[in-house]
């Protein structure tokens, strides 16, 4: 298609000179925006702009068609992802918008401001900048290229100046870049209009997204330092008291500047210093406040200095006032001797310790350990922040004594049942344990009587509540003990055995008298006895003096089965009970008693019992009553038969 410019377009862009592409950005210092158009901020869409300011019309959509624009804070998937996606504006602010752009089928301007005030005959940056949306990839790799002029003219419509970007060529991702010019406002000209015309036009193609549009005055090369700095930037801490020397050197371009310091304080508004009017100044600082100050200088032609559509600024120098470290200092740990002394600081980066005895160290926190009363004392600690300001603070530590417990005897023996008296020394006062055993716990000199052998200490304490402790063992050595066993029988022949127990700390024992005994040195000996009673001793002795204790034991040796014929169970205390004593021997039987009529009044099996002449309870009647013993003699079956005679 054939482009189509109107007459008057093809005016200005013929007397326009020919630059192209490369920036003619100011080389020298600018001065703070005149302009300076970041489209703001907030939530999609953003406001339209001012009738005056383009001829597109305004879509609050996004992606919009040929010949109009939206304001946005993010682009997205535009005519089927042919668009470079945005998720943030040039100027970098949470949110930002920027100007996007679909241009009309004819070219022309797009964007206009007019500016008014100005100085005349001073030097001032126009820029802008862009960002080709279409990808390389989008209308078959020849897509329509943005092409801009960018022009000042005077508000009768004469051009003073004008650039042209050329081809904005389409990148592989989107990528921000700044295109702009500077020029000279003529003799009595303040007011001029700032104008950007799309030379492309329409179609597939020619998209682009707009931001940060700045006006600025340029003017010589401002080069600030500050003396003795070669960042531009000095840390001096909270109180100092110092000399600071700011300078600046200047290129060509005023014939007879003026100059005017300016300050601001923690990212205020710079304002301008009382006097600071030379190119070179001196900052007397005393007693320094907590702060970030900048500084920079203006600079102007004589008699322009006030206003700022005329004067250029320089870079900024920084003075960084850093706040002292706010420091603490603690101890943890017992204050007794012997323990560990920890010392804490707070408040920085660094810590430098020193204190009594020449103690010095470093880092936080600080361990002494095994603390004597002669670590007590002052110690110091130098705080450092990261910016190197530092404090000091201390804090006095009193190590006191600790007391030393002692017993009267580490360990004792006694026998069971006894008593012993523990003793400690050392201190104020006195806490044994375990109180098993003891008369009492908080008692320098308590009675101990364990059942068992225990190690008591005890936790001697002085006036400072420091501690020591100490322990005293109670060994307790147990009784002799003798036990002869149960009374036993057997029959005449066949030997038995004596059921003894012993128990008891180093003991002897033996039993007596030697008579028909195997062993008399063996606890459970065998006794093999003509028939008869006989009496055994278990004698156990003690061979530490915890005594000596006897126990008996009767041996019944039977050379027959004898069965009573009669018994009186009257309760007279004689004869009142029918039994055979043989049957302890035997430890299988059936004994059996029948009434004349062949009832069982008393049965016994495998148990020695004897019989009270009752029935369920009741007294049987006196009379003759029959009997039957069956028993196991060795593997031999025994049967006996009889009468009994109750009598009362």
């Amino acid at each position: 298609m054939l482009r189509k410019y109107s007459l008057v377009l093809l005016l200005i862009i013929g007397i326009l000179p020919a630059n192209f592409s490369a920036a003619q950005l100011c080389s020298g210092s600018l001065g703070d925006p005149i302009v300076n158009n970041t489209f703001g901020n907030g939530t999609n869409p953003g406001p339209q702009l001012s009738t005056a300011a383009t001829s597109y019309q305004y879509v609050s959509t996004d992606c919009p068609t040929d010949g109009f624009y939206t304001v946005r804070n993010n682009t997205f998937n535009c005519f089927s992802d042919t668009w470079h996606s945005l998720s943030i504006d040039h100027t970098g602010d949470a949110n930002g918008y920027f100007m996007l752009v679909n241009a009309s089928v004819q070219p022309g301007a797009f964007y206009i401001d007019t500016v008014r005030g100005l100085c005349a005959g001073t030097t001032f940056e126009f820029a802008a900048w862009v960002i080709n949306m279409l990808k390389q990839t989008a209308c078959s790799g020849s897509g329509i290229t943005p092409n801009l002029t960018f022009l000042i003219e005077r508000t009768d419509g004469m051009v003073i100046q004008s650039y042209s970007t050329g081809d904005i060529t389409s990148l592989s991702s989107p990528l921000w870049k700044q295109y702009g010019f500077f020029f000279a406002t003529p003799p009595g000209i303040t007011d001029v209009v700032l104008r950007i015309i799309n030379n492309a036009p329409g179609g597939c193609g020619n998209d682009l997204a707009l931001d940060d549009i700045t006006f600025r005055p340029c003017g010589p090369l401002l080069s600030p330092t500050i003396i003795g700095s070669s960042s531009g930037s000095v840390t001096i801490c909270e109180g100092a008291n110092t000399v600071i020397n700011f300078a600046s050197s200047i290129s060509s371009g005023y014939s007879n500047p003026e100059f005017q310091w300016q300050e601001s304080i923690n990212g205020g508004v710079f304002v301008d210093i009382p006097g600071a009017t030379a190119i070179n100044y001196t900052r007397n600082i005393v007693a320094a406040m907590p702060g970030n100050y900048q500084f920079r200088l203006t600079v102007a032609e004589a008699g322009n200095l006030t206003n700022i559509g005329c004067r250029v600024v320089s870079s900024t120098l920084r003075l960084q006032v850093a706040t002292l470290p706010v420091t603490s200092i603690s101890i943890a740990g017992s204050l007794c001797e012997k323990s560990d002394l920890l010392l804490t600081a707070t408040g920085g980066t660094q810590y430098d310790w020193n204190g009594p005895n020449s103690f010095v160290a470093t880092g936080n926190p600080v361990l002494i350990s095994n603390a004597q009363p002669l670590n007590s004392g002052k110690y110091f600690v130098i705080v450092e922040n990261a910016a190197g300001c530092s404090n000091i603070d201390s804090v006095v530590v009193i190590v006191n004594p600790s007391p030393v417990a002692s017993v009267l005897f580490t360990s004792n023996t006694i026998c069971e049942g006894e008593m012993v008296q523990l003793s400690a020394t050392g201190g104020g006062t006195y806490t044994w344990s375990p109180g098993t055993g003891l008369s009492t716990s908080n008692d320098p000199a308590p009675i101990a009587s364990p059942s068992s052998t225990i190690n008591y200490s005890v936790i001697v304490t002085n006036s400072f509540n420091c501690t020591d402790t100490a322990f005293s063992e109670v060994k307790v050595l147990k009784k002799p003990f003798a036990n002869a066993g149960p009374d036993r029988g057997t029959s005449e022949g066949s030997p038995v055995q004596l059921l003894g127990s012993i128990s008891g700390d180093d003991i002897r024992y033996f039993w007596s008298p030697p008579l028909y005994l195997n062993n008399t040195t063996d606890v459970q000996p065998l006794v093999t006895a003509p028939g008869g009673t006989y009496n055994y001793t278990l004698t156990v002795i003690s061979n530490v003096g915890c005594g000596t204790v006897f126990d008996d034991v009767n041996i019944t040796v039977y050379n027959g089965i004898y069965i009573p014929t009669a018994f009186t169970p009257n309760n007279d205390g004689r004869n009142d009970r029918w039994q055979i004593p043989a049957l302890s021997i035997f430890s299988e039987f059936q004994l059996s008693v029948f009434n004349r009529y062949g009832d069982i009044v008393f049965s016994t099996k495998n148990q020695q019992a004897s019989w009270d002449g009752t029935h369920k309870g009741e007294q049987q009647p006196v009379g003759v009553y029959a009997y039957i013993l069956s028993l196991n003699d060795n593997g031999e079956k025994l049967f006996y038969k009889g009468i009994i005679t109750l009598i009362r």
